[in-house]
C-alpha cells in the first residue's frame, strides 16, 4: 500500500512525522510520503497516486477537499481522518475494498488512538462479501451487487461461494467471519473464476495473479525459504494455497532449496531472465548496491516478483529480509469494471 499523509497543523505535522517512522517499518507499506497544508490544490494529485490517504486535519476540511474526487467504492483510495492530537482515527471512505477500515484499526493501534468504523458489517462483527474480496485480492466484475450482498450478510442469508480452488476455504478457516456461508466445489469454473451465490443473486470474482519474489544466499533450504514466505503471508493475512507463482532471478535456477521448494508446494516458479532484470526500473524498488555491482541488476526479489506479475502490477510486500532470504510479493493489475 502506498500511503500520503497531509496535514494543515504543526502539530498535525508532528504527528505525519511519526506516523511515517513508523509505516516505514512495516512490510506491507510499500511507500509513506509527507504533504503539508496547501489541501485543496494537492488532493486532486494524491487521490490518483496512493492507495490511501490519511488527512491530519479537521473532518470538514477533508470531506470537502475529497468530495469533487469520490467516484467509485471500487477506484477510490482509502480515506482516513485524523485529529491532530491523535486521539481519534476515522475510516472515511473506501472502508471495504479500499482497505481504509482495517488501516484505520491498524493506525489506531500504532498511536494509541481510538479507532472509529461506520460501516454496518463491521458494526455487526460481519466481514462483508467486499472485505473479503479485498483481503484475498479478488477484482469483483459486477460492483453494483455488493450491497445486496452485505445486507444478505447482515440478515444472516445463507452465502454460497463456488469455487475450484482451495484458498478460500483456508482464509475462512483462520478467519471469524460469523457469516452463514457454504463453499461448494465447482469445476466448471475457470481457475481463476469465483461465483458468490445468494438467492437469485450472483456475484462474480477475478483472481488477480499474486508472485512471491525470492532472494536468497547459496544453498538456502527449502524449510528456510519457506519459513519467510509463511511470515510474510501471516503479515498480508494470506493463505500460502493463495499463491500463484514463485520467481527469482536466472541466477538462482540453480538453487536447489527453490526448486525443492516449487516442487513441494505445486506452485511453479519462474526465474527472470537477466537481461530483462538490467532494463526494469521502478521508484519503488529497493536497490542493492551489492546485486548491482555483482550482476549489474537493481535486485532479486522486488524486480522479478514485478516482471512476473506482469504489467502494471503492484508490490503488497515490500523486500523483507529473513535470515539469508528476502522475500517480496507483488499482485496483478486491477481490473476495472
Amino acid at each position: 500500500m502506498k500511503i500520503a499523509i497531509i496535514s494543515v497543523t504543526n502539530k498535525g505535522k508532528l504527528l505525519s512525522k511519526k506516523l511515517k517512522n513508523i509505516l516505514d517499518k512495516d512490510s506491507t507499506v510499500i511507500l509513506t510520503d509527507i504533504y503539508y497544508k496547501n489541501v485543496k490544490k494537492s488532493m486532486p494529485i494524491l487521490f490518483d497516486k496512493y492507495d490511501a490517504i490519511i488527512g491530519i486535519m479537521a473532518s470538514g476540511i477533508l470531506i470537502r477537499s475529497i468530495a469533487p474526487l469520490i467516484n467509485s467504492k471500487i477506484t477510490d483510495p482509502a480515506i482516513l481522518n485524523i485529529d491532530e492530537n491523535g486521539k481519534y482515527v476515522i475510516s472515511v471512505l473506501s472502508g471495504h475494498m479500499g482497505g481504509a477500515n482495517k488501516l484505520t484499526v491498524k493506525i489506531a493501534n500504532l498511536i494509541n488512538s481510538e479507532a472509529i468504523i461506520t460501516t454496518a458489517t463491521d458494526v455487526n462483527h460481519k466481514l462483508g462479501i467486499d472485505t473479503i474480496a479485498n483481503d484475498l485480492f479478488l477484482d469483483i466484475k459486477n460492483p453494483q451487487s455488493i450491497v445486496n450482498f452485505n445486507k444478505a450478510i447482515l440478515k444472516d442469508k445463507k452465502i454460497i461461494i463456488q469455487t475450484n480452488d482451495k484458498f478460500i476455504e483456508d482464509y475462512i478457516s483462520k478467519n471469524t467471519l460469523e457469516i452463514n456461508l457454504l463453499i461448494e466445489n465447482n469445476n466448471n469454473l475457470k481457475q481463476d473464476e469465483i461465483i458468490v451465490v445468494c438467492n437469485d443473486s450472483i456475484l462474480k470474482l477475478h483472481k488477480r495473479k499474486i508472485v512471491v519474489g525470492i532472494g536468497c544466499r547459496r544453498n538456502k533450504s527449502s524449510k528456510d525459504i519457506l519459513t519467510a514466505i509463511e511470515q510474510s503471508l501471516r503479515d498480508l493475512n494470506l493463505p500460502l494455497s493463495r499463491i500463484d507463482l514463485l520467481t527469482s532471478a536466472e541466477i538462482k535456477k540453480d538453487e536447489k532449496g527453490l526448486l525443492e521448494l516449487s516442487e513441494k508446494l505445486n506452485i511453479p516458479i519462474h526465474f527472470v531472465e537477466l537481461d530483462k532484470l538490467k532494463l526494469f526500473k521502478s521508484d519503488i524498488v529497493q536497490e542493492s548496491e551489492f546485486v548491482k555491482s555483482k550482476f549489474g541488476i537493481i535486485g532479486v526479489c522486488e524486480p522479478s516478483a514485478l516482471i512476473s506479475a506482469g504489467f502494471d502490477s503492484q508490490l503488497i510486500y515490500k523486500k523483507t529480509a529473513y535470515d539469508g532470504v528476502t522475500i517480496s510479493i507483488a499482485v496483478s493489475k486491477k481490473e476495472i469494471n
